[in-house]
């Protein structure tokens, strides 16, 4: 497959960078990874939620420049169809879209609370209770999926476009420490296993630049 370009984030920080290339990966994709410095203001501005200003994730193509992670997901299907990121059952495949589009423009209070960070694991943390609905309504969205559809993946046997989309928020549960049915730890505990994740996870943990207000101790 062509060789593309992926302009990223902070590994540690980033859930939009994680989600797009995951989705990269997912479809096979050999891409080049272009990091953004941690200290470009408007990307600092965007890891602190302060402006959505979509510097990242950003796939560049064979002519092709495609941001927004849902629409780098239609992009990657689009072109390998035959790779399964999405269900291939019409029914299916619409309540993974569905899924998929949930969390990717909501949950706002979820994402102020717990702002991802894979290089510290709390034992315990206040959970502000504006993101405690968001919570619930993730685990809904989890345990339904899983039980349709009999796991260990949100839609079956292998992961596809939902995986990838809830998995930073399967890594901030497992940092905040997030008390969860153990349904919902069960599939924590598979994304955090996720080969993919493993890789992407080791390469945050070398990165030796810090984001200080996203490591405040509340």
């Amino acid at each position: 497959m062509a060789v593309a370009e992926l302009t990223l984030s902070s590994k540690n920080y980033s859930s939009w960078s994680l989600r797009g290339w995951l989705l990269c990966r997912l479809a096979g994709l050999k891409v080049e990874e272009r990091i953004i410095a941690i200290d470009d203001p408007e990307n600092r501005a965007e890891l602190l939620l302060l402006s959505p200003s979509v510097l990242v994730p950003r796939l560049t193509h064979e002519g092709a420049s495609v941001w927004d992670t849902l629409a780098i997901a239609e992009y990657l299907h689009e072109l390998y169809p035959q790779v399964g990121m999405y269900p291939a059952e019409r029914i299916i495949r619409a309540h993974c879209r569905s899924v998929s589009g949930e969390i990717h423009s909501g949950f706002a209070n979820l994402r102020s609370a717990l702002p991802m960070n894979l290089k510290v694991r709390h034992d315990r943390f206040p959970i502000f209770s504006g993101a405690k609905p968001d919570i619930e309504r993730i685990e809904t969205i989890w345990t339904e999926c899983l039980d349709a559809y009999g796991g260990p993946w949100l839609f079956g046997e292998k992961p596809t476009v939902a995986d990838a989309m809830f998995a930073p928020v399967a890594q901030r549960f497992l940092t905040y420490a997030v008390p969860l049915s153990p349904r919902s730890a069960a599939y924590c505990d598979a994304i955090n296993g996720w080969p993919l994740m493993r890789e992407w996870i080791d390469a945050a943990r070398a990165e030796p630049d810090d984001i200080e207000e996203l490591d405040i101790e509340f």
